[in-house]
């Protein structure tokens, strides 16, 4: 009843009830490269692996998002490329009355941790078709990035401030 009463409260006020839904996921573009095969399988199998990603999103309409996680996996041994792996991972996500900060934390952090598993899986299955061993990818802590790139942006705009300020007196 009381939440009844609180979802009656908050559409009284205008405000949307929060939701979220997966809508649909997809392959977006998707490359393999193995530029030192055959050559490289008759090497001692210890590569170094890197891995960078990066996600982007986009506002469809009113309510629906785009999240693109971007995942590049180099694997070298020695100087030699034995493959590499980049992958756009997409998803369409319903989105509803969340606050800035609340929609910023989702489309970075938590709409990467629902795209991550299927790029994972997609990397994996393309190396050992290239003829690789597998490769599992641990998972990432995308809600720790996040939390990063939002201190490293409030350190940037308070330098910046400060800056401004210093700069400004001097005139």
């Amino acid at each position: 009843m009381a939440d009844e009463q609180g979802q009656a409260a908050a559409n009284a006020s205008g405000k949307k009830q929060p939701s979220f839904a997966l809508q649909r996921i997809y392959l977006k573009d998707l490359s393999f490269e193995s530029p030192s095969s055959p050559g490289v399988f008759g090497q001692d199998w210890k590569p170094a692996v890197n891995l960078d990603l990066n996600t982007e999103n986009k506002q469809l309409n009113d309510s629906q998002w785009e999240v693109v996680l971007t995942l590049t996996v180099t694997a070298k041994v020695g100087d030699n490329t034995a493959f590499l792996v980049e992958i756009q991972q997409g998803g369409v996500f319903m989105i509803e009355g969340l606050e800035p900060q609340q929609l910023a934390q989702t489309l970075g952090a938590f709409c990467p941790n629902i795209l991550f598993p299927y790029a994972r899986e997609t990397i994996d299955s393309l190396v050992v078709k290239g003829s690789f061993p597998a490769l599992m990818l641990q998972p990432v802590n995308f809600d720790a990035i996040f939390a990063d790139a939002v201190r490293r942006k409030q350190a940037e705009a308070q330098g910046a401030a400060s800056g401004n300020g210093a700069e400004g007196g001097t005139h």
